[in-house]
């Protein structure tokens, strides 16, 4: 999988870049708030990816942010919303925004956004409640360090919740190392 891109930015056409990266052109799908904030043509532009295979394409999806990248993974798991849609989705409002509206259950804020019905609304906000939720970005506000950073990763990928590797670092001493901090972390939610 491709999960970074950095080179010339050699093109940009709304929704799509094209990123030259040693000679080799990358047309990357990108949403508009990360198209506003690249800079001008021909200079050094860095996008996190997310790369999808289908049976009749091979799509490169790219965001300024790691925390676009996130929503947008956790927007296409919702069933019924695709890329597009959840492009369309972070292109019509911020990360904050949608963390917002889904800890708010606010299914109008959702329904202002170009694609996104009464319905597809209410499935998302259901989907991502905990997933996405202002309330459960504990772990972004804890995380002080490279290391409560990476622990924190860890603990999510060994398939714990936003708010419970929260708890758990919250939990830690601040100087911990990542796999002392691990090994701490895994103690306190076996608890």
């Amino acid at each position: 999988m491709i999960g970074r891109l950095q080179g010339l930015l050699a093109d940009k056409s709304p929704p799509q870049v094209l990123v030259d990266c040693h000679g080799v052109g990358y047309e990357v799908d990108v949403p508009m708030s990360t198209f506003y904030n690249l800079p001008d043509t021909g200079a050094t532009v860095t996008l996190l990816t997310h790369f999808v295979v289908r049976e009749d394409a091979q799509i490169l999806y790219g965001f300024g942010t790691a925390q676009e990248r996130e929503a947008f993974r956790q927007l296409i798991k919702v069933s019924g919303v695709g890329p597009r849609m959840a492009l369309s989705v972070l292109s019509g409002m911020s990360v904050a925004d949608l963390s917002q509206a889904i800890t708010r259950q606010e299914v109008a804020r959702l329904v202002k956004v170009p694609g996104i019905g009464k319905k597809t609304a209410e499935r998302l906000l259901l989907e991502l409640k905990g997933k996405l939720g202002a309330d459960m970005g504990t772990l972004g506000s804890v995380t002080t360090t490279d290391h409560q950073h990476d622990i924190g990763q860890a603990l999510m990928a060994l398939g714990y919740s936003d708010k419970e590797a929260g708890a758990a670092l919250k939990a830690l001493p601040p100087d911990v190392g990542v796999s002392d901090g691990i090994k701490l972390a895994l103690k306190s939610l076996t608890r």
